[in-house]
């Protein structure tokens, strides 16, 4: 298989602030048989996933592998962070019957391991719990044998949400992180660091597996990213994903760097260390790749 430059998938060649992209990002095009089954299946479906709206760059190596991240609660998201390509604006209706067609899909592509994450729909009385829970019920129904992971939004701090979610119990529940304690004004302006670490902790406290993510290269230090994970550890976070802040658009917050391989494998060393069950690090790491892998005990 050919490995395709990412700056020649993404049609993004030099220019101005946007610099050609280090050698080592790499990725495997190919839209094979699977790949195409599941693009068919989100179509017949009327469904969202992730992977497209974020421009995730694992989209052929997932899809390839039959693993889809669904995105719920509509495609456009009520608050505008700086790094994220997720349309920004005022969210359509909820679709009640949407729990049932992620169920659906899930059958469809015959997942051992769903990952389902939402748009932030802060209009909403419970940020869209409900139908967080109701699709990992749906799922389940359809699905028994299939683990399911959430990724949730901050649910700007609503603890009766956070318990509907739980409640649904979920295999994992994750919620990123994103950036450092510095960064958050400027970066995630709707959300706060110590409500995101105090959703971790108290999703612990219920009983939870749980999981964050961390985007670097969005001018954090060094011992600021050590200070995160800190943090999450210190409220039992299991799982830790930590990968390279790529900026989808001219529109968006620059790279303030790119960090080497080598130094992922730096992170993912102290991670373990300091007694993360699991970090996935690199380049190329989000919080959905390598889900399954990340679930095991």
């Amino acid at each position: 298989m050919t490995l395709i430059p990412l700056d020649e998938v993404r049609g993004n060649r030099t220019s101005g602030t946007r610099p050609r992209l280090p050698p080592w990002f790499k990725v495997r095009l190919q839209q094979g048989p699977d790949y195409q089954e599941i693009r068919q299946v989100v179509d017949r479906l009327g469904l969202h996933t992730i992977c497209e709206e974020a421009r995730c760059p694992n989209i052929w190596e997932c899809w390839n592998n039959r693993t889809a991240t669904f995105l719920i609660l509509g495609d456009i998201c009520t608050r505008r962070c700086h790094y994220c390509s997720v349309t920004t604006g005022k969210p359509v209706a909820v679709d009640r019957d949407e729990p049932f067609r992620v169920a659906q899909a899930v059958q469809a592509m015959r997942l051992r391991h769903a990952v389902i994450t939402s748009v932030n729909r802060d209009e909403l009385d419970d940020g869209g719990a409900t139908i967080f829970a109701e699709t990992i019920r749906q799922v389940r129904q359809l699905n028994p044998t299939c683990a399911v992971e959430v990724l949730i939004p901050d649910f700007e701090g609503d603890r009766a949400a956070l318990r509907t979610v739980a409640g649904a119990r979920p295999e994992i529940l994750n919620h990123n992180i994103e950036t450092v304690e510095r960064l958050f004004p400027s970066i995630r302006p709707q959300g706060k660091y110590r409500r995101s670490i105090d959703l971790l902790d108290r999703a612990k406290r219920l009983g939870m597996k749980t999981k964050s993510g961390l985007i670097v290269g969005m001018g954090e230090t060094e011992d600021e990213i050590r200070e995160v994970m800190r943090d999450l550890r210190s409220v039992g976070c299991d799982i830790l994903t930590i990968g390279q802040y790529l900026q989808p658009t001219r529109q968006h917050l620059p790279v303030s760097r790119f960090y080497h391989p080598d130094q992922f494998v730096s992170f993912k060393e102290e991670g373990l260390a300091l007694g993360f069950r699991h970090v996935e690090a690199g380049p190329l790491a989000r919080s959905s790749y390598h889900a399954e892998q990340q679930a095991s005990p």
